[in-house]
């Protein structure tokens, strides 16, 4: 072997050293940045005519595995999905309030009947009677404040889909971009790990929006389908549309055009998690806007029906035309069977009992349509009204099971409804973040081990040594030689 071949073999050394050194300091410098995948260098021998003729660095790759990362991102659109419909619903359930809670339903429910109790051995005490009316109110007051808690949580949810849709679509245009930028980078022969980098960042980011997997295509591009179907890249980003409204009330639904669904391309597709972009943070958005809210809305409304129902009755309150409203009203007027959507937010207090607008407490006592007071000593009425609360009767409407039930034991069956979806939300949350977690750490086990660093850059250092004494070698032969 010749000094030439000898000098160029070590200059090859040292090149691929220096090359194999700057990527072990990237990796180190990068341990903690988010989206950086481990580089590795390779390198093959180079031969000319047959002889040994040094090293070449063939490239720097990233070092993932791409089946876990996949997973990983799968994993993460679940948690998203579970945490929110688990959200939902506790906030649900803490507005209602659980029992023993003071402004709980089921403790507004009690504190009416109690105040009819008490009325009762006092008929004629005006402090009584405004008890009543008061208690009436407070847990009209509650119904009206749930309804409209859930229609602020469907609004939430509306905004929240657009924002999502913005930063889908945003981001579905960069990673494009970021494509484009590879392909001209890999086709100038310089090194694109970093915009590789950058594209799984953003990859990342929608598969928490909607679960998605990546599709290697040529040269270094990728594309991107949801696990529902649709394609959100490849070639050409596509294009989600989605129109908020700005308030929403109990009777809008997806199903009537008062919301807006997803478009992809301009074309409708099904939204919710049964749809092609479901299974994220965005599905649950619009269970929230669309099923979850809306089924909680059905349960109060019968509710407010079922306590409408029991004080409007003839036979209970002789004073009561036919279709007149007794202790409560459907926004001041009689209930119509028809319009039950949203009655919890609209139910009130007759005005004939308030006097704030005009009524009297004694028609507590005497009837609501009564013209006069009675006789003040006269608790016939108070006695029914109080036993009607307790009386068993089966609900009008909701997704009860039909059984006779008192006020109190229906707002029992709702909270119990709602925390039994609670409690699945949570145990399904659970078992998402938990398998999330696994593979998290799954992925990280392909990440940047400083130690294993350093291990290897003290090889590269022993490389480069060697190296540069072979060229010292050289130089000193060279030198002798000179030297004749």
């Amino acid at each position: 072997m010749s000094l030439s071949t000898s000098l160029a073999n070590a200059l090859s050394g040292l090149n691929a050293a220096s090359r194999s050194a700057e990527v072990v300091s990237s990796n180190v410098a990068n341990v903690m940045t988010a989206g950086y995948a481990r580089r590795e260098v390779n390198l093959s021998p180079q031969s000319l005519g047959g002889n040994g003729a040094g090293v070449r660095v063939d490239s720097v790759t990233r070092a993932i595995n791409q089946s876990v990362l996949n997973d990983r991102r799968l994993a993460d659109a679940e948690a998203g999905n579970r945490q929110l419909r688990s959200d939902f619903l506790a906030g649900i359930e803490a507005r209602i309030g659980r029992p023993g809670e003071p402004a709980s339903l089921g403790a507004r429910i009690d504190a009416l009947e109690s105040a009819l109790i008490e009325a009762t051995s006092r008929p004629d005490s005006a402090a009584r009677l405004q008890g009543i009316a008061d208690a009436a109110d407070a847990l009209g007051d509650h119904l009206n404040d749930l309804s409209r808690g859930l229609q602020q949580s469907r609004m939430d949810a509306d905004a929240a889909i657009a924002r999502e849709v913005g930063t889908l679509n945003e981001t579905l245009a960069q990673i494009d971009r970021l494509n484009a930028e590879i392909l001209t980078q890999r086709s100038s022969g310089r090194d694109a790990t970093a915009l590789m980098d950058q594209r799984q960042s953003l990859v990342d980011r929608v598969a928490e929006i909607v679960p998605v997997r990546e599709v290697a295509r040529q040269n270094d591009q990728i594309a991107l389908f949801t696990t529902g179907g649709a394609i959100l890249l490849d070639g050409n980003p596509a294009v989600i549309g989605f129109a908020p409204v700005g308030v929403i009330t109990p009777d809008m639904t997806l199903a009537s055009g008062a919301l807006s669904g997803l478009t992809i391309n301009g074309q409708p597709v099904a939204s919710g998690d049964g749809g092609v972009l479901g299974g994220g943070t965005l599905g649950a958005r619009f269970a929230i806007r669309d099923t979850l809210a809306p089924a909680a809305q059905d349960q109060l409304d019968a509710f407010a029906r079922d306590l409408i129902g029991r004080f409007a009755d003839p036979a209970l309150d002789p004073t009561l035309a036919p279709g007149q409203p007794g202790l409560f009203t459907d926004a001041g007027g009689a209930f119509d069977p028809l319009l039950e959507v949203g009655l919890a937010g609209r139910i009130r207090i007759n005005a004939a009992v308030d006097p704030a607008r005009g009524g009297a407490l004694w028609r507590l006592r005497d009837g609501i349509g009564a013209p006069a007071p009675g006789e003040v000593g006269n608790a016939t009425l108070l006695g029914a009204l109080a036993d009607r609360m307790a009386e068993a009767r089966v609900p009008a409407s909701g997704p009860f099971i039909g059984a006779a039930v008192s006020s109190s034991a229906l707002a029992s069956d709702i909270l119990s409804q709602i925390a039994a979806g609670r409690q699945d939300a949570e145990a399904r949350t659970s078992f998402a973040t938990a398998r999330q977690e696994a593979l998290t750490q799954l992925q990280l086990q392909d990440g940047v081990d400083t130690d294993a660093e350093m291990q290897r850059l003290l090889m590269v250092e022993q490389a480069f040594s060697a190296n540069a004494r072979v060229i010292q070698m050289i130089d000193d032969l060279i030198q002798q030689l000179i030297g004749l």
